[in-house]
């Protein structure tokens, strides 16, 4: 009869994981992170945004594994709703950003039409983005001239996801403030 190991039945796993057992948790990720990322993966259609989503959720579910109960299902069930729920809101913060930005691109637009004389086919658009600080130029040009994503400008520039955010943002208020004072 073969012999058993400490965290073969997934009771075991959770006494450890109540425990607050380090090695558990590395065992339950080997165990479901890649079938947990292949969930998360189909609602995010995205590698890296699917990524950090499990990061998140492997985070979350570490931090409120009391509320777990064995009772109402199986850990697999109560960790794919724990990334599910994660994939959903990260969705939601997506969409909301977006419909911000497209606003904003609205309202610039809106504001540039309505300046007597302005035609579009002489606002020089490209020529912009070299009135800013290099960090900025850089970011705009992979963005908007470059047909990049954040993710892909991100890898490209060698910077973190959120430092390229921040810095297209920050241009495109620079931008918005001299075109207000033009």
């Amino acid at each position: 009869m073969p012999t058993s190991t400490y965290a073969d039945t997934e009771q075991d796993l959770v006494q450890r994981l109540r425990g607050r057992d380090e090695a558990a948790m590395a065992l339950f990720y080997d165990r479901y992170a890649l079938s947990l990322f292949h969930v998360i993966h189909r609602l995010v259609r995205h590698q890296a945004a699917a990524e950090d989503v499990l990061q998140e959720s492997m985070i979350k579910i570490w931090f409120a594994f009391a509320q777990y109960n064995p009772a109402r299902g199986r850990l697999y069930t109560w960790a794919l709703n724990v990334c599910k729920h994660a994939a959903i809101d990260h969705m939601r913060v997506q969409r909301g950003r977006s419909q911000r930005t497209d606003s904003l691109h609205e309202s610039l637009e809106a504001h540039l039409l309505s300046i007597p004389g302005f035609q579009t086919e002489h606002i020089g658009v490209a020529d912009w983005p070299g009135q800013l600080r290099p960090h900025y130029q850089c970011v705009l040009d992979l963005l908007y001239f470059g047909g990049c994503t954040q993710e892909e400008a991100a890898e490209t520039l060698g910077w973190p996801l959120g430092t390229v955010k921040t810095r297209a943002r920050q241009a495109l208020k620079e931008l918005a403030g001299r075109l207000q004072e033009a």
